[in-house]
């Protein structure tokens, strides 16, 4: 192997390892209990995939396999660092972070999501971010109460 060869794939191998950081969000990153668990988890996890990586004996590959799980570790350690634990709502009078909030829509939909902070929060698994349109919109209101307009029009049906 010629050592320009080997020049260029370690060129290449940096492009690869530098990734950029995760971008953290500008708002206060509340979490719940359960949202705070979850981030420690995932540092633990992000930490064992790097100590992985480094017993990667080709260099090149042990930056590839680094790159991913170092970049998580600076985020993670970063969003732990700022997390403000917030605790589970007192009352069901009022939407307020952690309360789960059923929905209905003028399509007839009626959906139920828990709000949570921005990295704990899963449409999918029925969580969304307290920073989300919807989310904002719902807080501080109550069952019976309207938020919106035309489609985007939702009625609070109950909050838990």
């Amino acid at each position: 192997m010629s050592v320009a060869f080997t020049k260029e794939e370690s060129a290449e191998t940096a492009s690869e390892t530098l990734l950029p950081d995760r971008p953290i969000s500008p708002h206060p990153n509340l979490v719940t209990e359960a949202g705070f668990k979850a981030l420690q988890t995932q540092l633990a996890e992000a930490r064992q995939a790097y100590e992985a990586a480094q017993a990667i004996e080709d260099v090149n590959e042990k930056r590839r396999q680094s790159a991913v799980p170092l970049r998580d570790v600076r985020y993670l350690t970063e969003r732990l660092r700022t997390a403000q634990v917030m605790p589970d709502p007192t009352s069901t009078e009022i939407v307020a972070f952690g309360s789960t909030v059923t929905f209905s829509r003028p399509d007839g939909r009626v959906q139920t999501y828990r709000i949570v902070g921005e990295d704990e929060a899963d449409p999918k698994a029925g969580s969304i971010s307290f920073v989300s349109p919807v989310a904002r919109s719902l807080m501080a209101k109550a069952v019976g109460d309207v938020v919106g307009s035309g489609a985007q029009e939702i009625e609070i049906l109950s909050i838990g």
